[in-house]
């Protein structure tokens, strides 16, 4: 039974895969890859790497593929210019993708990820222990400097991002809270003196 389940995520996953390359509309592909997600996590809780499964769905599915479609779906994206130079350069992109699935049948067929192949681990799972704890008291302990070092890399990252997307533009308005605040009634307020007309009485 396990084995059955895991090729149909595996046949659904493969699908999916396609389809996100396949499809014209990028919200197409969009939904394609977030059920590609899906069975990938699938296939990772059914290895044991149940922490890789939920991230995958949390992080992938909950945060970067909704970023994806809000963009997507905002932006009036004109694909039949995308798609201009598709045939075009159709003679050089089917050679390189031949060479690319060459070398992944080499490098699989060779035996290197066979299971006699693999080195032991060093630090081997109990039995019926979940490895979520595990990697998290070995990631916090033993690998903390590159941890922090990453977290502190992202950091620079996303202020790097947020000054790009704040930096000055010609023709774009902004509020200055400085000006706001020093504002009078009189800059915001103009009083009129209109004339009263009486209204004409009735006969």
């Amino acid at each position: 039974m396990e084995q059955l389940v895991f090729y149909v995520f595996a046949a659904v996953l493969l699908f999916s895969a396609t389809m996100v390359i396949a499809v014209r509309n990028p919200v197409h592909a969009a939904l394609f890859l977030v059920l590609a997600f899906f069975n990938s996590a699938v296939l990772w809780i059914m290895a044991g790497a149940e922490f890789l499964g939920i991230v995958l769905v949390l992080v992938y599915v909950g945060a970067v593929m909704v970023l994806f479609l809000f963009v997507v779906m905002m932006l009036d994206i004109n694909i039949a210019k995308l798609r201009e130079g598709f045939i075009k350069h159709l003679y050089i992109g089917i050679p390189v993708a031949g060479v690319m699935v060459l070398q992944m049948l080499l490098v699989i067929g060779s035996g290197a990820f066979a299971p006699a192949s693999m080195p032991e681990a060093t630090m081997p799972i109990p039995e019926g222990a979940a490895n979520t704890p595990l990697l998290g008291s070995v990631l916090y302990t033993v690998y903390v400097l590159q941890f922090e070092l990453a977290a502190v890399i992202l950091l620079v990252a996303i202020i790097a991002a947020v000054m790009l997307t704040l930096r000055r533009r010609e023709g774009t308005r902004h509020q200055d809270p400085a000006k706001q605040v020093r504002v009078k009634r009189e800059d915001r307020v103009r009083l009129v003196d209109i004339p009263g007309r009486r209204k004409p009485e009735k006969e």
